[in-house]
């Protein structure tokens, strides 16, 4: 038996597994992201806890074919590097692959955690019957990772399908990047609860916004629908660019469910610009809850 380790590295916490050539989970654990110290210091817990996950299964190096990391980008996935996620502050030009490689002299591989997530829905999930697909995670941020012919897409440095940062509606404001109206900007999770409460004049979770949607606020109402339109916009902008039979959609926002799936696909059946698009498979993630470990152990399998 062939085994994986799966790191997710995001901005509260670091998730890690222990993943077999079957895609399934025989350990798992989650330790908090630290930024209070420097990234070498948390990576060498990170390496740490990636030595308790194999002791606690009894596996070998031996055993092991590589380990797999997600992170949120910006990345230099060719040479290595984390070079500058928003929401990992200190975290700059990390040279993350080679002080994992040094210290378990096993193959390391690093990509985006949306193509991650991609790699999982492709292994086991969603899109295991097709080659060409989006994954698209509407979560804290909002991102993509995109099959094509059956390999991921990863772009120069490996930060293909940073999609949040699509502009769909310069309206809505600046958004942190320096843009005026990017997707991660309306639609993200952080940004349906910022704009949710101001809209309701009281501090509300992106889950009570969504409460009083689904009781029918009318403002709530009237806002909520303009973000899956919004959503719908960046679908069609996928599906003219980059042609794919299948859209995943994830992350918690994705959890709204039929409300949020009926929109778009109503907008993308009536604004993809080829017929064959406005047809396009829209589709819940299945393998939400792991797919970032599995998806990382999966990125090393794949490399067989």
């Amino acid at each position: 038996m062939a085994y994986a380790i799966g790191i997710d590295i995001g901005g509260t916490k670091v998730a890690l597994a222990l993943v077999d050539e079957y895609g399934k989970v025989r350990e798992q654990s989650k330790i908090p992201t630290d930024t209070s110290i420097e990234p070498t210091a948390m990576i060498a817990k990170i390496n740490q806890e990636v030595e308790s996950l194999l002791k606690q299964a009894a596996v070998s190096l031996e055993d092991m074919d590589g380990i797999g990391i997600g992170s949120p980008g910006p990345l230099d996935s060719k040479n290595g590097m984390i070079s500058c996620p928003p929401n990992l502050q200190n975290w700059r030009d990390v040279d993350i692959v080679a002080q994992v490689k040094n210290h378990f002299g096993l193959p390391v591989i690093l990509e985006n955690d949306a193509n991650a997530a991609a790699m999982a829905e492709k292994w086991l999930g969603a899109a295991k019957e097709n080659d060409n697909f989006a994954y698209v995670t509407i979560s804290t941020g909002i991102g993509a990772g995109l099959f094509a012919d059956g390999k991921l897409l990863g772009g120069a440095r490996g930060n293909a399908g940073d999609i949040g940062h699509t502009v769909v509606d310069p309206a809505y404001g600046r958004c942190p990047c320096g843009q005026y109206g990017c997707l991660e900007f309306i639609a993200s999770g952080t940004a349906i609860g910022k704009r949710g409460s101001e809209i309701a004049g009281k501090p509300l979770t992106t889950e009570q916004v969504f409460d009083l949607y689904h009781q029918r606020d009318e403002k709530i109402q009237t806002y909520i629908e303009d973000v899956f339109q919004k959503i719908g916009i960046a679908l069609v902008s996928l599906i003219n660019t980059f042609d794919p039979e299948k859209i995943v959609l994830g992350g918690g926002v994705s959890k709204v469910g039929e409300p949020l799936f009926s929109a778009v696909r109503a907008y993308v059946s009536q604004y993809a610009l080829n017929p064959a698009g406005r047809n396009t498979e829209i589709v819940p993630a299945e393998l939400d809850q792991n797919a970032g470990v599995v998806g990382a152990a999966g990125l090393v399998f794949n490399l067989k």
